[in-house]
Parts: C-alpha cells; sequence; structure tokens
C-alpha cells in the first residue's frame, strides 16, 4: 500500500528560481529527508505538508497533520517514524525521542 504522510517544513532551498528545483528538509518524527516542493509553492517552514514517493503534495494544518499521526498510531504504523528506528535491525535508537510534531497534545507518550 502507498501512504502519503504529513511531515513538518523545517526548511526550503530557495536558491534556485526553478518551481522544480526547489526542495525542502521535512522532519517526520525521528527522520528527516529531503523532499521536493516543486507542488506546493505556498508551502513555507513551519508548515506541514503531505509527502508521497518523495513530493509534497499539497499543506495541511497541525490539527490535521495530528490527526492522521493519530490515525497511523491507531493502525500501529507510525512506529518507524516515532523512533527513526532501524528497519533492519526493529531496534529504537538510545539517542531517539519522541518529537512534539508527532504526539498529540493531552497523549501519554510510552518509553
Amino acid at each position: 500500500m502507498c501512504l502519503a504522510i504529513p511531515g513538518l517544513v523545517l526548511s526550503i532551498s530557495d536558491d534556485t528560481h526553478d518551481a522544480i528545483k526547489r526542495v525542502g528538509q521535512v522532519k517526520f518524527g525521528g527522520i528527516t529527508k529531503e523532499v521536493s516542493m516543486a507542488y506546493v509553492p505556498e508551502a513555507r517552514v513551519g508548515d506541514y505538508v503531505i509527502v508521497h514517493v518523495g513530493f509534497a503534495i499539497s499543506t495541511l494544518n497541525e490539527a490535521e497533520a495530528n490527526r492522521v499521526f493519530e490515525y497511523l498510531r491507531e493502525m500501529d504504523e507510525l512506529q518507524e517514524l516515532e523512533w527513526g528506528m532501524n528497519t533492519e535491525s526493529g531496534q529504537r535508537p538510545a539517542s531517539s525521542a519522541l518529537d512534539r510534531d508527532i504526539v498529540p497534545a493531552g497523549h501519554v507518550v510510552p518509553t
């Protein structure tokens, strides 16, 4: 199954005037990835974007992003993003921590 996941935009390279080459650093819990921002010219640092196969395809607000994270958590599909897990070993790195952008307010975080 293909899945688009919300991420928090940490930075955007605006060093090019070519919108197709616009990229950003997007945080998905414990993982940060470079993502094409070509399809979301309205996205700014601090916004949440929906990312599918390395392309930001839409923007959304924090409440909507948290709702998606909760759905993923219910489906037990969020573990890798929360922990920045090494999927080969299946082990949680000792230095990783759950980040605010994937834990809805009022939820208890397992440790």
